[in-house]
């Protein structure tokens, strides 16, 4: 079947049809969260985040269909290609997403040709123009008159945010909120605050709901995030006031679920939030509010941008060898690259299929804050010269199957991106000061503990498997072994003063002993006590049982992305 420019244009068409299509899904779901916080109903809200990420998936697939029963899309000239995004790129001259529907574009073209022809005449490698930020500002963005008190400001505020829900103690609130604004605003500057800018929509993620803006001065600007929650009687109680830079970025950080955000301007939103966070990058911020795909776009983008301006190696990661994974960077650039392996260790009773459903678990689940988040790409092609040897020779020997080395390019045919952490063994072996030290080893007792409360057994507890950001916080990053928490089967090691009785032990490949963890998370003596000081509870089999019956419960894990000393009194 041939395809002239008038198909074009009705293809073009389609393909746009199939994007805005899709971002209604995701807008209907991002819509729902405010009703979903004020009824406290966190189960759904967590079936929520799940299918707004495979509503993306389902909008591709029915759009492809479409299109291959309309065309044969591998007969079709470059010509035909050329021409359908010319005329897609017509239809984006207004459009008020029109940096997604070309990533939806991207999507459409990638899926038939799998991803073998990223080519700017053949898709969006580039974007077809820049976002102008600021055009659409007073749609996003609420303004309030600040020339009054702290008080009056913040009342004027509370009466535009409203919930359908009674405040356990509004008074109470009103008053913890304004003495913190003015104890972290001198009396002279709070005489130079011109307003208070704040985004109209509320977001919401786990069993909080936050409202985040800015308090404009004559020079400068705070930022200013009110974090909101429920008690168990679906009251609402105003739990902090964020306005540190570090705060905000552990917020908007990696390692949580995707926000929910009710706007159709996110680009808007996210110039914004760019302007709060300038050291964020925007597609971690696109990837913040929901665009995990548009966040990969970007990426992407900015990613080639860095290549032209660098001349460093594609190395070897630091640290120890994967059994699983193949893991190598860009030492400019702050990214893994990883690889699965073509075979593992004989210990690894997994197959590739399993390694990869693990990872696209995490995804969908709620990550609480302590799991990395990661990009999944295909066909990624990265220049030959910028590969190390050492680097190229490793791949071929535990990857082969999963790449292709030609004259000038080294191509991946699958590979996951992820934040680059420092290995939290290195940074024990590295780290001389002992406070340091033991907020590590604490921080991965409390990550191991959330991440089990949060259904979410992590398998393989190595201390080599958890990094620790430039916030100190300790994050989980292998994920060839997880499983949920229902899936194990925690028991009491045997007592018995019989010889060889522990190789006679019946063990199944569900069992589980947490008695043993203490030889393995972590190997240095020291750190071995540190850690049963401070969370012995993890080698005890009762704990983990009382949290699989959490679990089953339904009782859902809150994990706030701030400390207890930051929260309001109650």
């Amino acid at each position: 079947m041939s395809a002239n420019n008038n198909s074009t244009y009705a293809l073009a068409y389609l393909i746009l049809k199939g994007f805005e299509k899709s971002f209604r899904r995701f807008s209907n779901i991002s819509a729902g969260a405010k009703q979903r916080f004020e009824h406290c109903n966190w189960s759904a809200c967590q079936q929520a985040s799940k299918n707004r990420i495979d509503q993306y998936e389902k909008s591709l697939n029915e759009t492809v269909s479409e299109l291959y029963l309309r065309i044969e899309p591998h007969a079709q000239s470059n010509n035909f290609w050329q021409s359908l995004k010319q005329n897609f790129v017509s239809f984006l001259e207004n459009h008020p997403q029109f940096e997604l529907a070309e990533t939806f574009y991207n999507s459409v073209v990638g899926r038939i040709f799998k991803h073998q022809r990223i080519e700017q005449d053949m898709m969006f490698v580039l974007p077809s123009r820049c976002y102008l930020a600021g055009h659409v500002r007073p749609n996003v963005v609420n303004t309030f008159d600040a020339g009054t008190t702290v008080k009056l400001t913040l009342e004027k505020l509370f009466s535009h945010y409203r919930f359908n829900m009674p405040f356990e103690n509004y008074l109470r609130d009103l008053k913890s909120l304004t003495a913190e604004i003015k104890r972290r605003l001198t009396t002279e500057t709070r005489k130079t605050v011109k307003k208070v800018e704040m985004l109209k929509p509320g977001f919401f993620r786990g069993k909080a709901g936050y409202l985040i803006g800015r308090i404009c001065f004559e020079e400068g600007q705070m930022p200013f995030v009110i974090a909101l929650m429920t008690n168990e009687r679906k009251e609402l109680f105003i739990d902090a006031l964020l306005t540190e830079k570090r705060d905000l970025s552990v917020l908007f950080g990696f390692a949580r679920s995707y926000f929910m955000v009710d706007s159709q301007h996110p680009a808007e939103i996210v110039a914004f939030l760019q302007e709060l966070l300038p050291n964020k990058k925007h597609f971690e911020l696109y990837t913040s509010i929901g665009f995990y795909k548009h966040g990969k776009t970007v990426f992407y983008r900015n990613f080639l941008q860095h290549l032209e301006e660098t001349e460093d190696k594609f190395e070897i990661a630091p640290g120890i060898r994967g059994l699983v994974m193949m893991v190598f960077h860009l030492p400019s650039y702050g990214v893994v690259f990883k690889i699965i392996k073509d075979e593992f260790a004989e210990s690894k009773k997994i197959t590739r299929q399993t390694v990869i459903d693990r990872y696209k678990l995490v995804k969908t689940h709620d990550r609480i804050g302590r799991m990395a988040d990661t990009h999944e790409f295909a066909n990624f092609h990265l220049p030959l010269e910028r590969i190390h040897p050492d680097l190229l020779q490793e791949l071929q020997e535990t990857c082969a199957n999963s790449i292709e080395v030609t004259e000038s390019e080294l191509l991946i045919k699958h590979m996951y991106i992820e934040r680059r952490m420092t290995p939290l063994n290195i940074y024990l072996a590295q780290t001389e000061e002992p406070e340091k030290v033991r907020s590590a080893i604490d921080d991965l007792g409390s990550t191991i503990k959330q991440i089990a409360a949060a259904n979410i057994f992590p398998g393989d507890m190595l201390h080599k498997n958890f990094g620790i950001t430039r916030h100190g916080r300790v994050i989980f990053y292998d994920y060839d072994e997880i499983c949920y928490m229902s899936e194990r089967n925690f028991r009491e090691l045997p007592r018995s003063d019989a010889p060889y009785a522990l190789d006679c032990l019946s063990v199944a490949p569900d069992d589980v002993f947490p008695e043993q963890f203490e030889h393995f998370i972590v190997g240095k003596k020291h750190l071995k006590e540190m850690l049963k000081e401070l969370h012995g509870d993890l080698f005890s089999v009762q704990y983990w049982q009382d949290i699989q019956k959490q679990v089953a419960s339904g009782d859902i894990i809150h994990v706030t992305p701030y400390g207890e000393t930051q929260r309001l009194p109650r």
